[in-house]
């Protein structure tokens, strides 16, 4: 059930502070409305913009791609709810430790890229280069990361390097556009969902971007977790333009979704997020608590969400819907190969391109590969 909501109080004795956080509601499930049975819920329908179950589904994908065995989808995060997905490619950039896949969900009748960022864990540690070396030391690196790059063929907007190029200048793009072209051929027009947490949701967003804009494709929706800031205002208002279908979602007080800063004194010159951003939290009413999941403004940068409160905890960082997206090893990019793998190629950088049949398969044929300067194994 979403909605805001109006109460009537005519006798339970509540605060006129937890009547003010009541008003606040844009979530209550089912059984925390069985709890409150005095009041009158008047609610709006917001299921055009977020919808509850789709992610939880989608936060299970976005936490299965830091998995080792993850090509024969033996997730041992995943419940029924990703149940059946079909592995079409995964991609695994070495020598920076990132790594994206790409499958069709036949329940959710789409195809799903997820990206992986980050391999954190819950000591701080992160085996990604482009992180230095842990967690912390990429949350200090985001805090003074200043824009410092005009975004292709849109005057004024700015993003951060290091995310845009994460996506556009290594394996993951030219590994996910051929897998995402070749299902579409065997699949027609599906839906296509494009998730990811933290700098995974970051490359995610870039992603989603540049499927609609440069590849002209349609029906793409995009659900991140944790993610940060990545452009300026400039920039949101053109995300927001062609990728209408986005959700950002903020657990409680996680720190990454507030970084880079956002400095409200200087609209035009910061970072700015793009809409729409749902914050799940606790809120209370006296004795009562329970998870809220606030549908926020269409500004981005809604002052009455995560931006109400500091954000300064990792650990929220590192759990979504009682989903845990710690990496399941931090020391190395490792990935289990089995023998349903089609295909594999390796480049010279050392970068792997996995592909599975009968689904897909994007790995070139070996006269082009040549002229690329890969090698097929």
């Amino acid at each position: 059930m979403a909605g805001d909501v109006d109460f009537d109080l005519p006798s339970v004795g509540w605060s006129r502070e937890s009547y003010d956080v009541a008003r606040r509601f844009c979530y209550i499930n089912e059984f925390e409305v069985s709890l409150i049975t005095e009041l009158r819920i008047i609610e709006k329908d917001y299921s055009h913009l977020y919808n509850h179950t789709l992610a939880m589904i989608l936060v299970e994908y976005a936490s299965a791609v830091n998995l080792t065995a993850l090509f024969t989808w033996t997730c041992s995060r995943c419940t029924d709810l990703t149940k059946g997905f079909e592995m079409i490619e995964l991609i695994v950039d070495v020598k920076n430790c990132l790594q994206a896949y790409v499958g069709v969900a036949h329940d959710l009748n789409a195809i799903v890229i997820a990206f992986r960022g980050t391999q954190e864990n819950r000591n701080g540690y992160s085996s990604c280069l482009l992180c230095f070396g842990s967690i912390r030391n990429w949350i200090q690196d985001l805090f003074w990361k200043q824009l410092d790059l005009n975004y292709p063929d849109m005057p004024d907007a700015m993003v951060h390097h290091g995310f845009y190029s994460s996506y556009h200048n290594t394996t993951l793009r030219p590994g996910i556009t051929s897998a995402v072209l070749e299902a579409r051929e065997l699949y027609a027009d599906i839906p296509i969902m494009v998730t990811g947490h933290s700098m995974g949701g970051a490359m995610a967003s870039f992603c989603a971007l540049d499927l609609t804009v440069n590849y002209g494709l349609h029906h793409v929706q995009l659900m991140t977790f944790g993610q940060p800031r990545i452009g300026n205002a400039a920039f949101a208002s053109y995300f927001h333009k062609h990728v209408p279908h986005a959700i950002r979602v903020t657990n409680e007080h996680d720190m990454v979704p507030h970084l880079p800063p956002y400095y409200s004194y200087f609209p035009q010159k910061t970072y700015h997020h793009f809409p729409r951003e749902v914050w799940v939290h606790n809120a209370g009413l006296d004795s009562l608590v329970y998870v809220v999941e606030q549908i926020c403004d269409s500004s981005g940068e809604d002052p009455s969400c995560s931006r109400s409160v500091r954000g300064n905890s990792i650990s929220d960082h590192l759990e979504y819907f009682g989903v845990s997206m710690e990496a399941e090893t931090w020391g190395s990019c490792g990935i289990v190969f089995y023998g349903n793998v089609a295909e594999y190629q390796v480049d010279i950088a050392g970068n792997i391109v996995l592909s599975k049949w009968p689904s897909a398969s994007s790995v070139l044929p070996q006269g082009e590969e040549e002229n690329r300067g890969s090698s097929s194994m």
